[in-house]
């Protein structure tokens, strides 16, 4: 009888370059305050954001994630010719099919690379991570670019007072290859399908269709039961992942939550009772809330600010629309 061969894979897999894409536009608290009848300081205490960055016309998704794509690409010295796996996690590419990855994927150059996006809101640059770090464990990959990216102001309420101030725009994007040393650790994930409606689109998309006046659906998020939920539970998967990596709080360099607001940030790091050594990104307070593309955003600016460096350990934790979630340590590249 005939056996099935299997392509051979890497042992194991590390993100090998990061790379950023921030949006030209500024926004400042005092642009957005008068729609929400609001102020700069309930704005700052309630979120800890300053500024954010919103894309302006030209900035689409696609533009977006080739610029980080590239940047990640020359940080990990290699050519997009070699790039077999193209992941985009995103919930603001505005068509229904084809894949914004595809596009991006022949843009850069990738001679033919599997190419699709993943719908995991916040979480879905590190659900993408786990993916390209199995596929290249198991032989499916050799590189794979992961990128995350949004465009929320087109999908923003500029007078929702719970939301107006804490969504933007911008693009993260990491390159995953083998290595002779575990440089991804293993993913804790999962979901709260009970929280279904905390953060959603408001609006069926055929309910938009049949207004007299269609118009975008916008994004709504019940923010107390959030931060209640995000505050506990994530703590304790982010120690699942400490676990399943197998290092404590002490080993750790970085820490890298999802950048949703700054007193979740802190309620977490105080729960897990991180050592004062460890660099926390805070990376919202100029940036706002980019969803899927916060993670790599704020890693990066730590590593060009010397906040984190090569062969640092860092927590990657995020969560978001779903309620969805993921957390896995990563050694900085």
């Amino acid at each position: 009888m005939a056996t099935l061969t299997t392509d051979s894979g890497s042992t194991y897999a590390a993100v090998l370059g990061l790379g950023s894409y921030r949006p030209s536009r500024v926004v400042p608290n005092a642009d957005v305050i008068e729609a929400i009848d609001s102020s700069d300081e309930w704005i700052q205490q309630r979120s800890g954001i300053r500024q954010r960055r919103f894309a302006t016309p030209e900035e689409t998704v696609q533009v977006m994630s080739v610029g980080a794509a590239r940047k990640a690409l020359d940080h990990a010295g290699i050519d997009p010719g070699q790039i077999d796996c193209v992941i985009v996690a995103t919930v603001t590419h505005l068509l229904q099919t084809p894949a914004i990855a595809t596009a991006i994927a022949y843009e850069l150059g990738t001679d033919q690379a599997a190419a699709f996006d993943i719908s995991a809101a916040c979480a879905g640059f590190c659900h993408g991570l786990a993916l390209a770090d199995q596929m290249i464990r198991g032989g499916g990959a050799r590189y794979a670019l992961v990128i995350g990216v949004e465009r929320l102001s087109d999908l923003t309420d500029m007078t929702d007072r719970g939301t107006a101030f804490i969504f933007a725009d911008g693009a993260g994007a990491a390159i995953i290859g083998p290595s002779d040393t575990p440089g991804i650790g293993p993913v804790v994930w999962g979901s709260d399908g009970e929280q279904f409606d905390l953060i959603r689109q408001k609006e069926d998309w055929r309910d938009i269709i049949a207004m007299e006046r269609p118009v975008l659906p916008y994004l709504t998020m019940q923010g107390n039961p959030v931060f209640r939920w995000a505050s506990f539970t994530m703590a304790k998967v982010a120690q699942q992942a400490l676990d399943k990596a197998g290092i404590s709080p002490d080993d750790l360099d970085v820490f890298v939550p999802h950048q949703a607001n700054m007193r979740i940030i802190d309620a977490m790091a105080r729960a897990m009772k991180l050592p004062e050594g460890v660099a926390v990104a805070r990376d919202i307070a100029d940036q706002g809330n980019t969803s899927a593309a916060s993670i790599p955003l704020a890693l990066d600016r730590m590593i060009e600010e010397g906040q984190a460096k090569s062969g640092d350990l860092a927590l990657l934790i995020a969560f978001g629309a779903g309620l969805a979630y993921a957390a896995q340590v990563i050694t900085v590249p």
